[in-house]
């Protein structure tokens, strides 16, 4: 099923209220992104979605089970890349494919690695550890990683932020591609972004968070048909216009929260 259900979820750190009242569901194979401003708490929802933290308040199910820590049935691509250095880019896939399918053949693991960091173009990388590797590439290494253990549910943490624009295109091509391949089998996905074009040209639904603390400010279906192309896509009158509404939203919180919503004037004026 891989269905997700984030209920009645609020989140503190301290004294510092994160997360306020997040209810969304996802259903099996949705594509969701997380879109707002720095601070608003994207990337805590991932945190919590992983089972790396737990909510002060309300619940997180998977398939109607309580996710209560991390799990092989959520892949997770962190922003920080979170490969081991003293391992090869194979190696690091191997581990992972070790721990989530054990009892193959050592070759098995090694050809699988393989595959995927072709891939994601790094089969000139198989052997080189993470430090002989750019920031770019050492993302593209984690995302064959997590592409390789084949896990129901992605959870996405601005995965594509620090690479070049064509490679960027290229992986976002790229997760689409996997994404769609069978309908029945689709990955439940949920990507934190702060662009607003990559998020109508991936999701099926887009939930723009608002800041201090997070909450839900709006969710907006994509109703794009795909596959998209974003040469096509760009020019739709449809995109623009969701991609002004978005941009409306994520401007009124921010400016509402700068001056305490007290209006800014240029120099000289409303003086």
């Amino acid at each position: 099923m891989h269905e997700v259900i984030i209920s009645n979820v609020s989140y503190s750190y301290g004294s510092n209220l994160v997360l306020r009242d997040i209810n969304l569901t996802a259903e099996a194979g949705d594509f969701i992104c997380l879109l707002g401003p720095s601070g608003c708490g994207k990337s805590t929802l991932l945190r919590l979605l992983a089972g790396l933290a737990s909510p002060t308040t309300g619940s997180i199910t998977l398939d109607g089970s309580t996710i209560t820590g991390p799990g092989l049935d959520r892949g997770v691509v962190f922003q920080d890349y979170s490969l081991f250095p003293w391992m090869t880019a194979s190696q690091n896939i191997v581990l992972a494919l070790e721990q989530a399918f054990p009892g193959r053949k050592k070759s098995d693991y090694r050809e699988t690695a393989a595959g995927y960091l072709e891939m994601v173009g790094l089969h000139d990388a198989i052997d080189k550890l993470p430090g002989q590797l750019s920031g770019g590439m050492r993302q593209r290494a984690a995302i064959a990683r997590v592409f390789a253990i084949n896990s129901p549910v992605l959870l996405m943490d601005e995965p594509f932020g620090a690479l070049d624009a064509i490679t960027r295109a290229r992986l976002q091509d790229l997760l689409l591609q996997l994404w769609q391949q069978k309908e029945g089998e689709r990955k439940t996905v949920f990507f934190v972004t702060h662009d607003v074009e990559e998020a109508i040209l991936l999701a099926n639904r887009i939930v723009v968070l608002g800041l201090n603390p997070g909450n839900v400010k709006g969710v907006f279906s994509v109703d794009l048909p795909r596959p998209r192309i974003r040469q096509e896509l760009y020019l739709k009158e449809s995109f623009l216009v969701l991609r002004d509404k978005l941009v409306t939203v994520l401007h009124e919180n921010i400016l509402s929260e700068l001056d305490g919503g007290q209006t800014v004037h240029p120099p000289g004026e409303g003086i």
